[in-house]
């Protein structure tokens, strides 16, 4: 009976599906919040954030928001305000998703934006895009 079904519970090397349908569930109402200005902090309502991703540890408990001011300026300022905010971010978060434990959240910036630009500036190349082609 090998191979007949998979174990329904995860063990490979990446997030679950669970850790990926909280994470995804925490990035859309953190954008949300960020977005109506619900936070009572006027600096941090003066910046348009993307929140690009939100992974969670496999046991639920933290949260990291890979996120990035609209722009790209003020990125330090950003990670700074979000982080003095993390209480308040965490006690919305919680009620709004609805989890039993609100996870504790953990901010930095999201690179990947900066990875596709060098990737794209690799593949402009000459000889890369020759290679591609050949």
């Amino acid at each position: 009976m090998r191979g007949m079904a998979k174990n329904k519970f995860h063990d490979g090397p990446g997030p679950s599906q669970r850790q990926l349908r909280v994470g995804e569930l925490i990035r859309r109402t953190l954008s949300e919040v960020l977005m109506r200005g619900d936070i009572h902090d006027p600096d941090l309502n003066r910046i348009s954030v993307t929140v690009g991703e939100v992974r969670t540890s496999s046991d639920l408990k933290i949260a990291t928001a890979y996120v990035m001011p609209l722009g790209g300026e003020g990125q330090d300022d950003l990670i700074a305000l979000l982080a003095r905010n993390k209480n308040e971010l965490r006690r919305m978060i919680g009620k709004k998703v609805g989890l039993k434990y609100a996870p504790d959240l953990r901010f930095r910036l999201d690179e990947t934006f900066d990875q596709m630009d060098e990737t794209r500036r690799l593949f402009d190349q000459d000889t890369v895009r020759r290679d591609v082609e050949g």
